[in-house]
C-alpha cells in the first residue's frame, strides 16, 4: 500500500513540489496503478515471446536519388555571418 508519505518521499526524489491536494489525489492515483501491475503479474506469459510491438515491423527503404540542391548563393543569402561558401558560427568548444 502506497502511502501519503511515501508519495511525498518520491515527489522529493523527483523535485516536484506537490501540493496537499495533489499529494491526495496522486496517492490514490499511484495505489490504483499499482493494484493493476499487481494484477497484470499474475497472468502466466510462459510460451509467449517479448514483443516491441503488436504487429511486426519492417522497415521501408527506398533508394536514394540524386536531385539538385540549392545553389550555394541562394542558401547563404540570409546567414547572419558567413565565411567563403560556409556558414560562420561562434566557436563553441575550448
Amino acid at each position: 500500500m502506497i502511502t501519503r508519505d511515501d508519495l511525498k518521499y518520491v515527489a522529493h526524489l523527483a523535485r516536484l513540489n506537490l501540493s496537499d491536494k495533489e499529494l491526495e489525489n496522486f496517492t490514490g492515483q499511484l495505489e490504483e496503478i499499482l493494484r493493476y501491475i499487481n494484477k497484470l503479474k499474475q497472468v502466466d506469459i510462459n510460451g509467449i515471446e517479448p514483443t516491441s510491438h503488436v504487429f511486426p515491423q519492417k522497415n521501408i527503404y527506398r533508394e536514394d536519388q540524386l536531385k539538385p540542391s540549392l545553389p550555394t548563393k541562394e542558401v547563404l543569402k540570409n546567414a547572419p555571418s558567413k565565411q567563403g561558401d560556409f556558414f560562420k558560427v561562434p566557436k563553441v568548444i575550448e
